[in-house]
């Protein structure tokens, strides 16, 4: 069986390697925060690629198999190494079972869905999905003030928006639109447009009110910060940063999301983790 440290280890390779804008600030965490948050990720990220990328078993009996592992993890037999690690962290945070429980109900809709009609209905997707910060690293980084569960499903919510106007194109060679469809056409555009990639002018006033809207829930989680532990601030803060300057780069390249992913670069994550931290330093 895998050592703990060699698992932890394999959880921070797969999180770097797989979320780069996600993990920025993970660095900056004590080191056994740090480790939890690694082996949260990587379960996270495992059961999300069940639903994403090409598997040759049935996507719904490689989710039971997850949810089985979930269980022999909650049980202390974990036998993968994502979950000799999470076994570990959950001896030492209360991270509660029915977050990932949650997450993996999240990534069974992508197998039933791939249209959402309204904003509500979506939002149903994302509070199972998005329970990484709220639900799962909430009880890591610490916190006393209840409102901390409010404002990090607000955290969650940004971060989970930001990815479905980031991933517009790759979810639409995936055959799915998380756009809610009544917000597409009260742009004055049009499922069949967005399928066929047209780039016009409703195109953009859809993607400025997805923007603000983001925008918005970041706003919210700024209020996040002062309920949890102090040595866990700069790497909610980067976090959140990261992805308002990918919402930043949204907005003055919006047309981009239909052909790619926009990412930043080594040196654009480098300067936000800079500006994060000088303001640290005069606050």
């Amino acid at each position: 069986m895998i050592s703990v440290q060699e698992a932890y280890e394999y959880c921070r390779r797969l999180t770097h390697r797989a979320g780069p804008h996600f993990s920025v600030g993970f660095r900056f965490l004590p080191a056994a925060k740090r480790n939890a948050i690694y082996a949260v990720y990587a379960f996270c990220r495992y059961a999300d690629d069940i639903v994403d990328e090409k598997q040759e078993q049935p996507l719904e009996a490689l989710l039971k198999q997850w949810q089985e592992e979930l269980d022999r993890c909650y049980q202390q037999k974990p036998t993968h190494p994502i979950t000799v690690a999470l076994a570990d962290a959950i001896q030492r945070y209360p991270i509660p079972k029915t977050g990932f429980e949650g997450l993996i109900e999240g990534c069974r809709m992508d197998l039933l869905y791939n249209r959402y009609p309204t904003f509500d209905s979506l939002m149903v997707y994302c509070d199972r999905v998005a329970t990484t910060i709220r639900d799962l690293s909430l009880p890591v980084f610490g916190y006393r003030d209840p409102k901390g569960i409010e404002y990090g499903r607000a955290l969650s919510t940004a971060l989970q928006l930001t990815n479905i106007v980031r991933d517009i194109g790759e979810d639409l060679g995936r055959g799915r639109i998380y756009l809610p469809l009544d917000e597409i056409k009260a742009a004055g555009y049009s499922e069949e447009e967005l399928t066929a990639r047209v780039k016009n002018e409703a195109f953009l006033r859809l993607m400025a009110f997805q923007c603000r809207r983001v925008r918005d829930y970041f706003d919210e989680s700024a209020k996040l910060l002062p309920c949890i532990e102090e040595n866990a601030r700069l790497s909610v803060s980067l976090m959140r940063n990261v992805y308002v300057a990918l919402i930043d780069r949204i907005e003055k390249e919006p047309f981009a999301v239909l052909d790619r992913q926009i990412r930043l670069s080594w040196w654009g994550r480098g300067q936000v983790i800079a500006r994060t931290m000088m303001a640290g330093s005069s606050s």
